[in-house]
């Protein structure tokens, strides 16, 4: 007879690995008197003499004994982001004895560096586990990477450590695994710093982990009873996204994800839960990536919903779930397959809102009823919520004058408008841009090298040419990097940094970036800026390419015959690297800028 299986919850992989690496001594078993960790086995397998643990692989990782919770290890996890990391109690001592052990649950703010700092030699030891953190365990240890990388003398070492929904248990089973880990070693518990800035290293991870509203991955979920005019209002949603333009959006209609998807599955409660977590799976690796996913089941059942919801926070992304609640009569009303008057005759077994329950949600972000209503009208529900969460502002643009009809007149002259108006489209022939070039420096916090830039083209003083600069991460309104001014022959103590918007974006000429990873940032952002997109280093080679052109013709020349950025372009972020890093990424960008503004000017 074969053992039974488990396959175990992300807390209960982290419990097992702690319990399989030998961290927490000498807690062999779950559920012990005492014991702060706990497995929760389905009923069948609970009366089981043992069941094996499998990972999503189904690779055996240990075997329980549920009478006992004895536990007896098989193997470690085999794959995972930073493995590498994932170190042991007996080789962090064997490894790194000597440190001084800071356990890690959050991103470490710029006063938290400074305390680490005056530690000395220090091991960041992170809590890397299902929910320990706002962050995800990979953007933790990512963050913790970068803050050990601003310290003079520290590593980092994981530990997967779910949360238990429990603070106190928490608490008590954090301190016995740091203490673990330390040995002899001395622990020191980071002071609380909320709301404290991070350096910009960090604020970068911090902020593609956790973006704002209106970039995170966003879930819509529509439910309700057959005929309640969920799908009508989904559709006519995607329409006003794909109107927009801004985000990408993918439709798992309830009809259509049973005709691909789900393809074989039947109506009974089982089938149609399958169906749901299918659909809740895909819409969840949508948001994992950014995008939009509307679904339109009807998911009549509370706990599916919940899963549902689970898959997508985990993933990262937000639900948004609405609730269509038209009622039972009207829906009937409205059914023109004749479904509802089968359900009641018998002939169609387990029919929501007849022979089977809808559980109404209570945790809905809008509640729509459609009965006596357009489209339109009962559409601005959804579109009021979802703007005041800041996920999507889908208000509607301000209509464009059509544009006149070309004459007869202006036909016989044999214009380019009159050619394409006997083609039923009318083209204006775009006036030139006799104004300043507008140039955008780009870094990562515009504090440093985009601030340098800004400050320096400046102080070249050539007229028809105007300069700003904007960071793609790190925070507003911050002066510039005192270490990285005193490389100019004159600072602006007056200069505060800002963020990188569409806006910036649309209203530059050019836009030059200090790395291709702040010109690859914001081509993944914003496509329709890649012919004014360069790196500094990219555009100064295109500029020399071609000597005989000036001004906006080099533009236009250079964004048609774009070459590709080189590595040895970038300039590296000096940082809090010290003077002699600031002055080389001066000299750096001194040659590359004076080459750039002398082919920028339309005059000698």
């Amino acid at each position: 007879m074969s053992t039974p299986q488990h396959h175990p919850s992300p807390r209960e992989l982290d419990d097992l690995e702690l319990l399989t690496t030998g961290a927490v001594h000498p807690l062999t078993a779950f559920n012990a008197p005492g014991s702060v960790l706990t497995l929760d086995l389905p009923t069948e397998l609970a009366a089981a003499d043992e069941v094996e643990l499998v990972d999503p692989e189904g690779l055996p990782l240990a075997r329980v004994a549920p009478a006992t919770g004895e536990v007896t290890g098989l193997t470690h996890a085999q794959y995972g982001p930073f493995r590498r990391l994932y170190l042991t109690a007996r080789q962090v001592r064997e490894q790194h004895a000597g440190r001084t052990v800071v356990p890690v649950t959050d991103a470490l703010t710029a006063p938290q560096l400074e305390e680490v700092r005056g530690l000395g030699p220090a091991l960041l030891l992170v809590f890397a586990g299902h929910g320990t953190s706002d962050l995800s365990p990979v953007a933790l240890i990512r963050a913790t990477l970068a803050a050990a990388d601003l310290l003079d003398d520290a590593v980092v070492v994981v530990v997967p450590l779910a949360d238990h929904g429990d603070a106190q248990a928490d608490h008590e089973l954090g301190v016995r695994v740091a203490e673990t880990y330390a040995g002899t070693d001395p622990v020191h518990a980071l002071s609380d710093a909320e709301d404290a800035p991070y350096p910009p290293t960090i604020q970068a991870v911090v902020d593609r982990d956790l973006p704002e509203p209106g970039e995170q991955g966003l879930v819509l979920f529509f439910t309700g009873l057959s005929g309640s005019g969920k799908s009508t209002l989904a559709r006519a949603l995607m329409d006003r996204v794909l109107e927009q333009g801004e985000r990408t959006v993918t439709s798992l209609d309830g009809d259509v994800v049973r005709r691909h998807l789900s393809a074989g599955l039947g109506f009974s409660r089982e089938d149609r839960e399958t169906n749901i977590t299918r659909i809740g799976w895909v819409a969840a690796e949508i948001a994992r990536h950014g995008g939009v996913a509307i679904c339109s089941p009807i998911a009549p059942f509370a706990s599916t919903r919940a899963t549902v919801r689970g898959m997508v926070e985990d993933a990262g992304g937000e639900f948004f779930l609405v609730h269509v609640a038209t009622p039972l009569e009207e829906c009937e009303r409205r059914d023109r397959k004749g479904l509802y008057a089968k359900a009641r005759r018998g002939e169609i077994p387990d029919f929501t809102g007849i022979s089977s329950p809808y559980e109404e949600p209570d945790d809905a972000a809008v509640r729509v009823d459609t009965t006596g209503r357009t489209i339109e009208d009962a559409l601005d529900d959804v579109l009021e919520a979802l703007a005041a969460t800041g996920h999507l502002d889908l208000a509607p643009t301000p209509a464009v004058e059509p544009r006149a009809a070309v004459s007869p007149l202006r036909e016989e002259q044999g214009t380019t408008s009159a050619l394409v108006e006997q083609r039923g489209t009318s083209v204006s022939k775009p006036t030139p841009d006799t104004g300043p070039i507008r140039v955008l420096f780009v870094c990562t916090a515009n504090i440093c090298r985009s601030a340098w830039l800004e400050q320096a083209a400046r102080g070249l003083a050539r007229d028809g040419l105007e300069f700003s600069s904007a960071g793609t991460h790190g925070f507003d309104s911050h002066p510039m990097d005192v270490v990285m001014s005193g490389t100019l022959d004159s600072a602006d103590d007056t200069f505060r940094s800002r963020r990188l918007t569409r806006d910036l974006i649309d209203d530059a000429d050019l836009v030059l970036t200090a790395e291709r990873s702040h010109r690859a940032f914001i081509l993944e952002e914003h496509p329709q800026a890649l012919r004014k997109v360069f790196t500094l280093g990219q555009f100064a080679r295109a500029a020399e390419a071609h000597p005989d052109l000036r001004g906006r013709e080099l533009l236009a020349t250079a964004g048609q015959r774009r070459a590709a950025p080189l590595p040895e372009d970038d300039i590296d972020d000096p940082y809090r690297r010290g003077n002699a890093a600031a002055a080389a990424a001066a000299g750096k960008m001194s040659t590359m800028l004076s080459v750039i503004v002398e082919a920028l000017a339309e005059e000698d």
